[in-house]
Formats: structure tokens, C-alpha cells, sequence
């Protein structure tokens, strides 16, 4: 039974569930004045998000309300990016997010960059129908051991297997780990394997814990090699 939550992350949870997203952000951003960004992350959004990602896989919210809490942390993540605070914690290096090629279902592949920057992933969003090659160059070329491959539907999933393919014929298996996502892979999850994918999250708020195992199982597949 999941523990109930503080009354300031009760009253942050009932704003986004009941869709008044400046309310929510109001409640945060002041919250942040009193405490500073990092603080008020850890404290309030993220047992919020949580929450929500916890209910989100138990169908108990719906696509509307998860992409509300989505466009919240957005909008107090820009805000947080002007202030210049250090406010994110750990930095775990840049991550490459795209639409596979012909695929241009663009709202969760945002909503899983947000929730990325939130978690202090360096988040390079190539946006809609990006071929395999375009994708694996800019990871090569920004260093990332994590890109995530998004589709909604089979025929544009299965373009994925490309992705797979290209990083096999470059040597790249193990170092750059590929995860995917879409609400196809919720419905066939056994489809994961069959484009190749090294994983996948039930939704966006668990793209970090995605992301955060494939880096680990990254770096000890294929460690760095000091200079």
C-alpha cells in the first residue's frame, strides 16, 4: 500500500489531477523561493510524480492527466533553467531522443524528456522520423550511452530494428544501450525483443529508471578507458 503523501504534495497532486496547471506551478515556484529549486524537487514533485507514475501503471489516471503533470514539471524545469541554480543534483551525461523514422507521435517522447532533464539527463531531442543513421551519429558524436527510439504504432516500431542494426554494424552493442517506447510496446511488450530494444518503461515517469539502469549496464559492458 503506497504511503499517503504530505499535505503540500496532497494539495500539488489534487492541482495537476484536477488539470489547474497554473496553480500547480504557482505552488511550486513559491515553494522553490523558500527552499531553492533542488530542494523543492526532492521535497514536492518528485513524491508527486511518483505518486502519479504509480497510479498512471495501475490505470487509476488518465493520458490527460499524466500529460498535465508533464507539462508542470516542464514548465518549473524552464523556469528552474532561467534561474541558473544548480538545482538538479547529479549530472548524467546526454541522452538522445527521437521519433523513429515516419513516426511523428511527438507527445510522449516530450513528456519522457522532461522527466529526463528532471533527473539530470542531458536531454538531445532529435524530434520526428529520424533514420537509424541520423540517430546514432548524434550519439557518437555527443557521447550518450543511452537513445531512446519512439513509435506509436507496429509498422513505424518496426523500423526500430534498424537502430539495432546500426549500432551492430558499428561496433556500438553494449557501449550505446537503446531503449524504446510508445503505446504500441505497452501492448505488445514482447516487441521489445523483437526490434531489438535493451528496454522499455510502462510510461515517462518511469523513463528514468529506465535510463539510469541502461547507463549502468553501459558503463559495465564497455567501461571508460582512462586516457
Amino acid at each position: 500500500m503506497a504511503h499517503p503523501l504530505s499535505d503540500p504534495a496532497q494539495e500539488l497532486y489534487d492541482l495537476i489531477i484536477t488539470a489547474r496547471r497554473a496553480e500547480a506551478v504557482d505552488v511550486l515556484l513559491a515553494t522553490a523561493g523558500r527552499t531553492g529549486f533542488k530542494n523543492m524537487v526532492s521535497g514536492l514533485l518528485e513524491p508527486v510524480l511518483t505518486r502519479i507514475g504509480e497510479n498512471w501503471m495501475a490505470e487509476r489516471i488518465s493520458l490527460a492527466q499524466g500529460y498535465v503533470a508533464g507539462k508542470v514539471a516542464e514548465d518549473v524545469l524552464m523556469t528552474a533553467a532561467r534561474s541558473g541554480e544548480q538545482w538538479s543534483g547529479e549530472r548524467k551525461g546526454p541522452a538522445v531522443l527521437c521519433c523513429i523514422e515516419d513516426d511523428f507521435h511527438a507527445l510522449g517522447r516530450k513528456l519522457v524528456g522532461v522527466f529526463l532533464r528532471s533527473a539530470g539527463w542531458d536531454v538531445i531531442d532529435m524530434g520526428d522520423d529520424v533514420c537509424a543513421a541520423d540517430l546514432v551519429d548524434r550519439a557518437v558524436s555527443a557521447g550518450a550511452r543511452v537513445v531512446g527510439a519512439s513509435a506509436m504504432m507496429l509498422s513505424t516500431a518496426m523500423n526500430i530494428r534498424s537502430v539495432r542494426e546500426e549500432l551492430a554494424r558499428r561496433g556500438l552493442e553494449g557501449r550505446i544501450q537503446l531503449a524504446v517506447g510508445g503505446a504500441i510496446f505497452r501492448l505488445r511488450p514482447e516487441l521489445v525483443q523483437e526490434v531489438g530494444g535493451d528496454g522499455t518503461a510502462e510510461s515517462a515517469l518511469q523513463a528514468p529508471a529506465l535510463f539510469d539502469s541502461l547507463l549502468a549496464r553501459s558503463l559495465a559492458l564497455a567501461p571508460e578507458v582512462a586516457p
